[in-house]
């Protein structure tokens, strides 16, 4: 079979397709032929060598992905071979074929795509554990979306709506205005416009309920500010540290070094909450497929409907990769390995 790997620390030239042996399902152990398999932003980091959590150089990217299942591992009896299910994969997805535990892998409909199933476990998993888990959304609540034309931040925006928002600010450059409003979302150019006070002006001064932020650093402040007494601020991600294709140490310790430090007495007196989500790195995977579960259910009824911006065979990840890199991206981006 053929996989992608991380060879070392570079830009995406130095991405590599390798021959591999086939994995072989172990007990509890599911092989699945991966059809899709979905790009995150997180897989560009740790290419940078800036994600903390990724494996020793070299490995294979790659947090989710669908497919079929070839054969399964002695005690298996939720799936069984020519299955179509969804694979949370932690790392080493970007692969024809994979082996995941048992308690990694969720049925797919077969009214829904592989597209669509590829989509699901990152983004709107992570959009749910945030704004519903943590948060608790509610109906006629207000949210604040960074990146709002990502995957993510489309996740965000259907969910918001599926469970009654009744505002909700979507930040993006100003090529992707129309876009942005199509989700529903009432759009601030990040370029021209102070997101802190459209979001005061437009809740006659009290804020958002809630904001998620992936840029990091000293943008993570500004979305603390636009929060109201009792608000929550969710941390996701650190796109400020990677401008561009190839790694800047600089650009990475500039985030970090403006990072803000919240202070705990100030956040009792405003009821502010601050989480920092990595869904990867949750040790309690019940509760994720409890995320999952709820997000099929919300799928299979039409609340929910992946948006996916492209589909790349896995050969052309490199230019996958780049088309992240440069913002192009409205929804979701795959690599298929069907």
């Amino acid at each position: 079979m053929k996989k992608v790997v991380y060879p070392k620390i570079g830009g995406p030239d130095s991405i590599e397709i390798v021959e591999a042996k086939d994995p072989v399902a172990g007990p509890g152990e599911v092989r699945v032929r991966v059809h899709r398999a979905g790009i995150n932003f997180a897989d560009l980091m740790m290419r940078q060598g800036l994600y903390g959590s990724a494996p020793d150089f070299p490995f294979t990217p790659g947090y989710e992905a669908s497919g079929e299942v070839l054969d399964v591992g002695s005690g298996v009896e939720r799936v069984a071979k020519g299955d179509r299910v969804i694979a949370m994969t932690g790392f080493g997805g970007y692969a024809e074929k994979i082996v995941v535990t048992d308690d990694r892998i969720v049925k797919l409909s077969d009214s829904i795509s592989f597209d669509k199933g590829a989509a699901i476990p990152v983004a709107y998993g992570t959009a749910y554990h945030m704004l519903v888990h943590l948060g608790s959304l509610c109906q006629g609540d207000s949210v604040l979306v960074h990146h709002a034309a990502g995957g993510v931040g489309t996740a965000a925006a259907q969910i918001c709506t599926a469970f009654g928002a009744s505002l909700v600010f979507g930040t993006a450059s100003g090529p992707k205005q129309e876009f942005v409003e199509s989700m529903g979302m009432r759009f601030i150019d990040r370029e021209r416009e102070d997101f802190v006070e459209v979001c005061k002006r437009m809740t006659d001064g009290e804020g958002v309920h809630q904001a998620i932020d992936p840029v990091g650093g000293k943008h993570l402040m500004r979305s603390y500010r636009a929060l109201r007494n009792g608000g929550r601020l969710h941390v996701f991600g650190a796109s400020s540290a990677v401008p561009g294709e190839r790694r800047s140490l600089l650009a990475a310790m500039r985030m970090w070094r403006s990072t803000p430090r919240f202070n705990p007495l100030k956040m009792m007196n405003s009821n502010k909450a601050v989480f920092g989500v990595h869904m990867g790195r949750l040790k309690d995977e019940q509760v994720f497929r409890d995320h999952l579960e709820s997000l099929s259910k919300m799928l299979l009824k039409g609340q929910i409907d992946p948006v996916i911006d492209s589909v790349w065979r896995f050969e052309q990840v490199a230019d996958a990769q780049r088309h992240m890199h440069d913002r192009k991206n409205r929804g979701k981006v795959l690599l298929d390995f069907s």
